[in-house]
């Protein structure tokens, strides 16, 4: 493509971080991380998607972080984190690298909502049973994800039966063609298979400048993870409050992803529908998406007024 790999102005533009750093992994791949907002606020950490970038997340970024610290990387082989070979692709690096974001961006003891789109919600529950997750998360948002059969399930190529499209999805997924460049006919594509037919010409603009920007190989690996995807029993143990959040015409993973995962939860905390939006929420309504995460601050993170005791503390009494 040419041009740069996100807007440069906007909503949709990345807003300038408060501090980037250079995260490292337990295989020594090296991820590009940022943080934005006041030091002392209470943290969200934002997982994005396949072929995405931490410029996905621009307009979210921008509703929260006047009042919130917010921590953004890059996965491995996505925007400015480098490639790795090809072994190094699986769930359990994203488990590694999410471990490792948590503990080298957040400060002794802190704590954080995390919010994972896409391939950032399966990373939530790649990680769901390492401890230091548990020990770092106080809620979670899965945002347009699923955990399985997403080959099977996805309406990209409408085939009738699930063994078709397990069969074409997972051509598509493991295709290395370029996109190339981003031309009238490519935008149509991108909206068509991943947004709303309400998307803007601003979003798509937006979210086209980021996901031509990903790199062949680098996308042909990951999708073939995604194809091979089997992370229902890390949704059944991701054991913090958990809501889940989808757009009803979402083709890359339909929306019976979103009722599967809110049937599996251990606290699942609420199933968003939002009517007429595609895969693409953080984009398409960045205001539902900032609103969710506030929520899971204001209910799971932030500390209760003198005199009232703690969510987790009522939870656990009601229960009783």
């Amino acid at each position: 493509m040419t041009g740069p790999a996100h807007a440069t102005r906007g909503r949709y533009a990345p807003p300038a971080p408060r501090r980037t750093l250079e995260v490292t992994s337990a295989d020594g791949a090296r991820l590009h991380a940022e943080v934005h907002g006041p030091a002392d606020a209470p943290a969200v950490v934002l997982a994005h998607g396949w072929t995405c970038s931490t410029a996905f997340w621009a307009p979210v970024v921008r509703e929260l972080a006047d009042a919130h610290k917010v921590v953004l990387y890059d996965q491995r082989g996505h925007g400015r984190s480098p490639a790795v070979p090809p072994a190094g692709y699986g769930t359990r690096q994203l488990a590694d690298d999410l471990v490792a974001v948590l503990e080298q961006t957040l400060e002794p003891g802190e704590r954080a909502v995390l919010g994972g789109h896409s391939m950032g919600g399966m990373t939530l529950m790649a990680a769901a049973e390492r401890p230091e997750l548990r020990a770092r998360a106080a809620a979670a948002l899965l945002c347009s994800t699923g955990s399985a059969d997403l080959s099977a399930e996805a309406r990209v190529l409408p085939l009738p039966t699930p063994d078709g499209r397990r069969r074409a999805h997972r051509l598509l997924l493991g295709s290395r063609a370029p996109l190339g460049p981003i031309t009238p006919a490519a935008k149509w594509a991108l909206r068509y298979a991943t947004m709303g037919p309400g998307a803007s010409a601003e979003q798509i603009e937006a979210c086209a400048r980021i996901v031509h920007a990903c790199p062949p190989r680098v996308r042909a690996r990951w999708g073939a993870v995604l194809h091979g995807l089997q992370l229902t029993r890390g949704a059944s143990r991701l054991e913090v409050p958990t809501a889940v959040l989808a757009g009803t015409e979402d083709r890359l993973t339909p929306f019976v992803h979103a009722r599967r995962l809110a049937s599996v939860l251990p606290q699942c905390v609420g199933l968003t529908a939002l009517p007429g939006l595609g895969h693409m929420t953080p984009v398409e309504d960045p205001d539902a998406v900032a609103a969710r995460l506030r929520e899971l601050v204001r209910d799971h993170l932030a500390p209760a007024p003198r005199g009232e005791r703690p969510i987790e503390q009522r939870q656990k009494e009601q229960t009783a």
